[in-house]
């Protein structure tokens, strides 16, 4: 099996773009919200991003969200082979808990997701509604 080459993310921890702004005061104000978008996305729809965001937003409450969003983030990681950089994931979280989920939201954005319409409708964007087979990791063996 060959290595995964790890690739630098598409983007920094500082915003770039003209909605930078407006994503980052969602965010700030309502990180339920943005964790939502990025989570279902990560999940391939497995779980809604209103569902996302209510576990999110009752761990706030309990415990701290950065252990749950830190996972997330974790796991994008690993689907877009991106190198762990700055530092780990779970001091990203732990740190600038914002900052980090509109970095991460912006990833996601970067590479073609539109986050307002969710997992199910940026498929059916990319597929123009064209049914595909599911990918299966490793191909077929008996």
């Amino acid at each position: 099996m060959e290595p995964k080459h790890i690739a630098a993310a598409t983007t920094g921890s500082n915003g770039s773009s003209a909605n930078s702004m407006s994503e980052g005061c969602i965010t700030l104000w309502c990180p339920c919200v943005t964790f939502g978008q990025v989570s279902e996305i990560v999940d391939r729809g497995s779980t809604a991003c209103g569902l996302n965001g209510y576990f999110y937003t009752l761990l706030a409450f309990v415990t701290g969200c950065w252990m749950y969003s830190y996972c997330c983030r974790s796991k994008m990681r690993k689907q877009y082979s991106l190198e762990e950089d700055p530092c780990p994931d779970c001091c990203v979280h732990f740190c600038c808990e914002p900052c980090a989920l509109c970095q991460e939201y912006r990833e996601l954005k970067n590479r073609g997701f539109d986050m307002h319409i969710g997992w199910y409708a940026n498929m059916k964007r990319q597929n123009q509604g064209i049914p595909m087979a599911p990918l299966v990791e490793g191909g077929m063996n008996r």
